[in-house]
Formats: structure tokens, C-alpha cells, sequence
């Protein structure tokens, strides 16, 4: 800071010097040589300002290397805790897709087959982003496979998540979470809504509310989620989604919303799973533009 205090300082004190001695330099030796020694002063200080400022942008560089190359790590470390294949048997078949927003995501799915023959399948959104927020969601994705492994209902599963979320949360964090527990015997559906966005149901069931039934988790350590059922048919499709699909804006600030969504989702839904979800990115991205402002999460679920 110094340095680009005093280089214009001593850059306009020699240009003053030469402007006012110029008739001086060949009649007196003090002239010339305090000329001498201002302009190589000045030269020298700016030597010292270039090196510094290129000691400042290699230091810079370095520590923006480290960080991408510690940000990549941690993005590869996330994407290994999604599902690498879904389950082939028990009645349902999925596509999920999770886009992060800034490199690391705070989004989450998962899908789960338990040792009964069950299904379980969630989908969760960190509040918050960045690193911080992805931290929490790998804690939740730990905790909440532990409990679904060892069998609890889904009434347990939140109660239990929601306060380990209160116990290691800080700076008011939650995560709002769909949490469904699929029965193929009984083709049954039993699920929590912890706060989260409402999933789209087509077909038999289409028109019918999969509401929240409580707040999301991580706010007060004692809450009751109120567990809901569902039947589901051959070829009825649940669509999951995080608010980076419906909250996606266009130029006028529009969000893209819950019915372009639908609109979407009936258009195609006869074709393949993994067509219907590019479809809708496609969709969101047509609307919004190719950088997405927040992470964009979608699950699909379709009854066989």
C-alpha cells in the first residue's frame, strides 16, 4: 500500500524537477545529480511495486488453485454419496438428476432398498449453499440411511433426523424433507413431508396433495410428523423436485412454477424416465438460461 503511495508522489516530484530545472541540469551539478537520484528512486520504487504486485498475484493464483482444486475434491466426494444405480426390483423405477448451482450442492436425493423388500426414497434441500450446506447435507444423508437400514417407520426416521439435525445445526439451519417408505406387496406408499415443496402426482392419482405434514427439520428438537398413505397403480409418476426447478426466474423476474412443471411432466409422460428429466431441464433452462441461480433437484418415481 505504500508503495502506491508514494510512487506517484515521487513520479511527479522528478517530473516537476526536470519541467522547472530543465535550463539548470547543464549549469549546475546538484540539479543534475538530485535529478538522478529522484528519477532512479522513483524507478526503483516502482520496481518494488511491480515485484510486489506480481508476488501478490502469484500468491493469488496459488491460493485460487487450492481452492478449486479442494472445491473439485469435495464435488467428487458429494457425487459419490448419490445412488450410482437404482434398485431393478420392487415396483418403482427412478431418475434423479442434481445440478449444482455453485460447484458443491446443498440439494440431496437418495433411494434406498431395505433389507425387508422395501423401498425408501428421499429428497431434501439444505437451507443455506456453498460448502457449509453440503457438509450438512452428507451428515443427513449418513444419519438418515442408518435409521432407514435399521428398519424404523418413516414417522421414526424424521423424528430421530430432525433432532440430530437440532443437535448439530448452527446459525438456524434445517433441511426440508420428503421421505416415502414403498411397500410392494401392498403397493402402499407411506411418507413424510417435513416442509418440503409438494410432489406432483399424475395418473390414478393425479390432482391428489401430498402436503407438508410439519415444519422442516433441524427447527424445534420435539416435532410430530404426521405419517400420510398412498396407493399407487401401474404407470403412476411422483415428481420430486427442489425449488431450483419451480423458483427458476426469466428476465422479468417470472418464476418458472409449479404448472410449467406439470405442463412438462404431461407432455411426455409416456416416454422413458431419463427422456422426461431432460426434458424438464431443458424446460427450466429454456425459461431461466443456462446458469442456474440455485441447486436444481429432480427425482422421479414411477409405479410398475
Amino acid at each position: 500500500m505504500r508503495e502506491k503511495v508514494y510512487l506517484p508522489i515521487f513520479l511527479v516530484g522528478a517530473g516537476l524537477l526536470l519541467y522547472l530545472g530543465r535550463d539548470l541540469i547543464a549549469k549546475s551539478t546538484v540539479v543534475a545529480f538530485g535529478l538522478t537520484f529522484a528519477g532512479t528512486t522513483a524507478v526503483a520504487v516502482l520496481g518494488m511495486a511491480l515485484y510486489r504486485v506480481q508476488s501478490e498475484l502469484r500468491a493469488s493464483r496459488h491460493e485460487l488453485a487450492r481452492k478449486e482444486a479442494e472445491l473439485a475434491f469435495a464435488l467428487q466426494v458429494q457425487q459419490a454419496l448419490f445412488p450410482r444405480q437404482f434398485p431393478a426390483d420392487g415396483g418403482l423405477e427412478f431418475a434423479a438428476v442434481c445440478v449444482p448451482a455453485r460447484g458443491i450442492s446443498g440439494d440431496y436425493y437418495d433411494v434406498m432398498p431395505l433389507p425387508d423388500g422395501r423401498l425408501a426414497f428421499a429428497i431434501a434441500d439444505i437451507s443455506g449453499k456453498g460448502i457449509s450446506a453440503a457438509i450438512l447435507m452428507s451428515n443427513l444423508q449418513a444419519v438418515l440411511r442408518m435409521l432407514a437400514a435399521a428398519g424404523h417407520p418413516p414417522g421414526e426416521v424424521c423424528a430421530q433426523l430432525n433432532r440430530h439435525l437440532c443437535q448439530v445445526s448452527v446459525d438456524s439451519r434445517f433441511a426440508t424433507l420428503f421421505y416415502g417408505d414403498w411397500d410392494p406387496t401392498q403397493r402402499i406408499l407411506s411418507f413424510v413431508n417435513a416442509g418440503h415443496l409438494t410432489p406432483i402426482l399424475h395418473g390414478s392419482r393425479g390432482g391428489q396433495r401430498l402436503e407438508a405434514s410439519g415444519p422442516p427439520l433441524g427447527l424445534f428438537p420435539e416435532v410430530e410428523h404426521q405419517v400420510g398413505k398412498v396407493a399407487l397403480q401401474s404407470g403412476d409418476m411422483m415428481v420430486l423436485y427442489s425449488d431450483g426447478i419451480t423458483e427458476a426466474r426469466d428476465r422479468q423476474e417470472e418464476d418458472f412454477g409449479e404448472a410449467r412443471l406439470e405442463a412438462v411432466i404431461a407432455a411426455h409422460v409416456d416416454k422413458p424416465m431419463r427422456e422426461i428429466q431432460e426434458q424438464v431441464l431443458k424446460a427450466v433452462r429454456n425459461w431461466s438460461g443456462p446458469d442456474a441461480e440455485d441447486d436444481m433437484t429432480l427425482l422421479l418415481v414411477r409405479a410398475r
